[in-house]
């Protein structure tokens, strides 16, 4: 009989090792279970976070599984353009001189302003434009206007896009503004029209292209319909004009 437990103890002993032994391929297939589940979790949508906070709101979160302590935003709440433009002479109303239309040739606008971005398809903005009008077949006189305005601006793509812990930047956004301006205008020389303005409305179209991270330029059509001028010289004053423009300007985000 002890023979026979000798032989049982011997047996578990031997087989014992075996049984627990931890080996290469059972490590393999832990290694390879734990990165499925993180896949798995890097995978599953997550919804934009509640409005309120400026980054969350303007710039779209796309992914899961992301840390408060290392999302990356660009909270810029605010930006300063400045750049120029030409005037269209086919989309510009002519002036007149005794009766005689004369186009716009050689005509020029500046443009610097001030926007804030208010969530993530739209922005406000206020700017200060000049415009230096020069007409064919007419030596040492010209027009020139000074405006303040105001537009609204509606951006059809989020400006970033955030996926987990990184930040991708789009790098065209079409828009279009309105909005509208108020200043005063001059013809230079005798019987040249005068006095206050109104561009209402003025409308615009264009394309930002980002050239990094907070630069870009703006390239847009711009038209306004000019009120209460007289266009040209010993014109009565009042009507509508129409001016069309081409600008590309550069925005700065900060």
């Amino acid at each position: 009989m002890k023979k026979i437990s000798y032989l049982g103890i011997f047996a578990v002993l031997i087989s014992t090792p075996a049984v627990a032994e931890y080996t290469d391929e059972m490590f393999r297939a832990e290694v390879i279970e734990g990165l499925d589940l993180i896949s798995a979790r890097a995978n599953v949508d997550k919804p934009d976070a509640a409005p309120g906070e400026l980054g969350l709101d303007v710039y779209q979160t796309a992914d899961a599984g992301y840390d408060d302590e290392i999302q990356m935003f660009i909270p810029t709440s605010m930006y300063m353009r400045a750049g120029g433009g030409l005037n269209l002479p086919f989309a510009t109303d002519a002036a007149q001189l005794n009766g005689v239309k004369h186009d716009s040739s050689g005509s020029w606008t500046t443009q610097i302003g001030l926007g804030w971005n208010l969530s993530s398809y739209v922005r406000t903005e206020i700017d200060f434009q000049e415009s230096v009008f020069e007409f064919s077949d007419i030596d040492n006189m010209g027009a020139t206007y000074q405006t303040i305005g105001g537009m609204l601006y509606f951006d059809f793509a989020r400006r970033y896009v955030q996926s987990g812990d990184i930040t991708y930047r789009r790098r065209f956004v079409p828009f279009m503004g309105i909005g509208a301006a108020a200043g005063i205008y001059k013809f230079d020389g005798a019987g040249g029209a005068d006095g206050f303005v109104i561009a209402a409305p003025r409308a615009t179209l264009g394309i930002n292209v980002m050239l990094n991270d907070l630069i870009g330029i703006d390239i847009m059509y711009q038209y306004q319909m000019m009120i209460g001028n007289g266009f040209g010289w010993n014109v009565r004053a009042g009507g509508v004009d129409n001016i069309s423009n081409v600008m590309a300007s550069f925005r700065v985000n900060f």
